[in-house]
């Protein structure tokens, strides 16, 4: 082989295929399909006929044949570590070539359905997948293996140092799966489908950071299960809905979700809105009632703000739980009731427990699964895509045709604080849409707790040409960003010419570069 010739289409070809798998492992995309993107690709760039993956399954530690990409699709096979060429890989951490399938009898040739014609025909390569933690220690999570055509060994080393580079690109994602087949082992064990899990979340439900898609992964957790959630987190996180993602999951979604929030109602009221009441039993009780715990019989009761009730609504509470039933006030009569409770609270509960303001007994029911919602400014990913689904939402409400929000706006909102968390982003959207009458969202149709004098050009050390500069500057950034640094493309758009676009870009000294990898705008 030439430098010149055929090394150099190898290597082309090793660098394109590299890029398809790191668009497929992008932390955006879902966790399964990529990684049959990934054995997709390999299959089809490198011509490989078959490509697989063996991953470790932590319940019964064995290598178990989890994702294949070949024209034959069904495959069953599990192998225990040292077993079979794919588990001496795993055993031992080291890839192995075998140049022909047919003069190697430690393949599981069966498995694969490969005739013995094909095994004359073809060369077979495995690779170890390997995870490294913080103090440097390895641990082997399964095995990257391809069949390939017969070469000489000097190609076929080429690729098994590629698949050796795929292999470290995929662990996190092999990893993750790992997670997967666990929670679906143990699942399975406590008599639950894992089919019942995959639903989607409310439609105003965004995970994109990780800590939310955790959140959302113990809410698929706890929804199949009638066990009492406790979601915790600071007013505005979004925990009425996580508590509606919950009752999607579970085998009541349809069957009512009632929801209640303790704070809203003085407490002599709140007994009477939970438990019902009997006719004359207090003045203005003219007629029965039947309380929230009957309504949301064999549904699910969302009692926000629980820390906020009394001391004798706990009480009748636990007993709900506990005996299931319940009595309405000025009755003796008892009613039996099947409801499943999600709880919400942004206040210290173990403070309101030292306090004696809150029961323990009831504590420790409630406190079955607990899930913590992180703050809005803990979970930065989440900023943009909320903003841009509250965008949508307003501009259909207020019929408006709000297309984006600028570049200069977005940096306001990834630097600001969120006191109010996703409640007060959804606020500062509507307000921008309500005084917007253009197709952008700028920095001035902020409140003013966004913005700072700066990015306003309201400082008062600014004279009127440094503030229309600002300006200026501002509508160049966000036409390069649309324009993807192309600067003849943003020209256009301004509808001034390129000369001035490209004095502009220098006299504010903008790095067009950098926004030449910016996702385009519609």
């Amino acid at each position: 082989m030439t430098r010149n010739g055929l090394t150099e289409r190898v290597d082309n070809i090793y660098l394109s295929t590299l890029n398809e798998i790191l668009d497929s492992v992008a932390p955006h995309h879902d966790l399964e399909p990529s990684l049959n993107a990934i054995l997709e690709v390999l299959s089809k760039d490198l011509h490989f006929p078959r490509a697989f993956l063996a991953i470790m399954d932590p319940e019964s530690e064995k290598l178990k044949l989890s994702i294949t990409h070949s024209p034959a699709k069904d495959y069953t096979a599990t192998y225990a570590p040292g077993k079979g060429v794919v588990g001496k890989v795993y055993e031992t951490g080291e890839s192995v070539i075998i140049p022909r399938m047919s003069e190697d009898d430690q393949l599981l040739n069966k498995a694969f359905n490969r005739s013995e014609e094909e095994q004359k025909k073809l060369s077979f390569i495995c690779v170890p997948i390997k995870s490294t933690d913080s103090d440097g220690n390895q641990e082997v999570l399964g095995a990257l293996s391809v069949d390939a055509p017969i070469l000489p060994m000097d190609n076929l080393l080429e690729h098994k140092q590629f698949l050796e580079v795929v292999a470290a690109l995929i662990s996190n994602q092999v990893s993750r799966l790992q997670e997967e087949m666990s929670l679906q082992a143990q699942m399975l064990s406590q008599g639950m489908m894992p089919g019942a899990v995959d639903v989607p979340p409310p439609a105003d439900f965004v995970a994109t950071s990780k800590s939310m898609k955790q959140v959302l992964r113990q809410a698929r957790q706890v929804g199949p299960s009638r066990a009492t959630a406790l979601l915790r987190g600071e007013s505005g996180t979004g925990k009425e809905l996580l508590a509606e993602a919950i009752h999607s999951c579970s085998p009541r979604r349809d069957k009512p979700l009632v929801k209640l929030n303790c704070a809203a109602l003085p407490a002599e009221l709140v007994e009477s809105e939970l438990f019902g009441h009997q006719k004359g039993a207090f003045t203005g009780a003219y007629q029965n009632k039947r309380g929230l715990f009957e309504i949301a019989n064999n549904g699910t009761l969302f009692l926000d703000e629980i820390g906020e009730l009394s001391l004798d609504a706990q009480a009748k509470v636990l007993r709900a739980i506990q005996e299931k039933e319940i009595q309405r006030v000025g009755s003796e009569q008892p009613i039996a009731v099947d409801v499943r409770l999600i709880c919400a609270t942004h206040q210290p509960l173990e403070t309101l427990l030292r306090e004696g303001k809150f029961r323990e007994d009831l504590f420790y029911r409630i406190n079955v699964f607990p899930i913590f919602i992180p703050h809005l400014r803990e979970r930065r990913e989440d900023i943009l895509p909320l903003a841009e689904k509250f965008l949508d939402m307003f501009s259909e409400e207020y019929g408006k045709e709000i297309k984006r929000i600028s570049s200069p706006a977005i940096d306001l909102f990834t630097q600001y604080h969120w006191p109010g968390n996703v409640r007060e982003l959804k606020n500062c959207i509507e307000r921008a849409v309500l005084i917007c009458e253009e197709e952008v969202i700028r920095t001035y149709h902020l409140p003013p707790t966004l913005q700072t004098a700066e990015s306003t050009a309201t400082d008062t050390s600014l004279s009127f040409g440094e503030a229309v500069a600002k300006f200026e500057q501002e509508l160049l950034v966000d036409s390069l960003k649309k324009a993807r640094g192309n600067m003849l493309q943003a020209a256009r758009d301004l509808r001034v010419s390129y000369r001035i676009v490209n004095y502009k870009v220098k006299k504010y000294n903008i790095d067009v570069k950098k926004y030449a990898g910016a996702k385009k705008k519609k």
